[in-house]
């Protein structure tokens, strides 16, 4: 059974963590929910 992930939040915080988490487990399967039209991403 696969592993799922939901990030919700497009700001620094979400795809950060979602990036550390596939990374910690790359068969986990990550996915990033954002209300707009734009993504940040810092690490």
């Amino acid at each position: 059974m696969a592993k799922t992930l939901i990030v919700v939040g497009g700001g620094a915080g979400g795809p950060s963590a979602a990036a550390k988490a596939k990374r910690t487990d790359p068969e986990l399967e990550v996915t990033l929910i954002q209300k707009g039209d734009h993504v940040s991403y810092a690490s």
